[in-house]
């Protein structure tokens, strides 16, 4: 079932951006990953919990056994990705966290959604909830490079270290405000030409109508 959540998910979050590259010749979504958690790390949770290994305290407890990892290129296109899901009415945000204005104590930024998806199966419908975590390439960067380092250690970080990383993500947030205001610029002057061309476009056609040329 949770397999199933995940590919309707990946077909939704691909029809948005096909429609983004059709009507706007955008494309806010770099690129999807997704992933289910083995039976050793739920196993390890519900433990970590103090929790049976049970069927009904899987679903119950645990958020991401499913998850979906969504990268864009700047950061208001995280924002416009989440109201485009949270507008979508066969799908349930139950919580949503906001780490990209409020990024956590060790720098860690992305926004996190907890939805509910219904399945349909042979057995009737089941809501099943999926983990979607929209960031952009940089905060994916730095995430995926402090993971690393939690592994390493056993999440027994040396200060020095959990100082760097905390300046390469202030340094990651910075880079990221910048590139945003640079991809906002572009894509205002490419607004600013295709209106220019259309209102060339429309005199041309307008002269040519009343002087009786249309047709050539």
């Amino acid at each position: 079932m949770y397999g199933a959540a995940l590919k309707q998910l990946e077909t939704k979050i691909d029809i948005i951006n096909n429609e983004f590259k059709t009507l706007h010749k955008y494309n806010p979504i770099e690129h999807v990953s997704s992933r289910i958690k083995s039976k050793e790390s739920i196993y390890k949770k519900l433990k970590k919990k103090g929790l049976e290994p049970t069927y009904e305290n899987l679903v119950k407890t645990i958020n991401d056994i499913a998850g979906i990892r969504i990268i864009c290129s700047f950061i208001p296109d995280i924002f416009k990705i989440v109201e485009m899901l949270e507008n979508m009415t066969d799908i349930t945000v139950i919580k949503k966290k906001d780490y990209v204005t409020t990024p956590k104590t060790n720098g860690y930024s992305s926004y996190h959604l907890i939805v509910s998806v219904p399945v349909s199966l042979s057995m009737g419908t089941i809501n099943v909830k999926v983990e979607i975590q929209i960031r952009t390439m940089a905060m994916d960067f730095w995430a995926s490079l402090e993971h690393k380092i939690n592994y390493k250690y056993d999440k027994q970080i040396p200060k020095g270290i959990k100082k760097e990383l905390k300046e390469c993500a202030k340094m990651t947030q910075k880079l990221d405000k910048r590139m945003s205001h640079l991809g906002r610029n572009l894509m205002e002057e490419e607004k600013q030409i295709v209106k220019e061309i259309t209102t060339e476009y429309s005199t041309v056609y307008a002269t040519a109508l009343l002087t009786g040329n249309a047709g050539v």
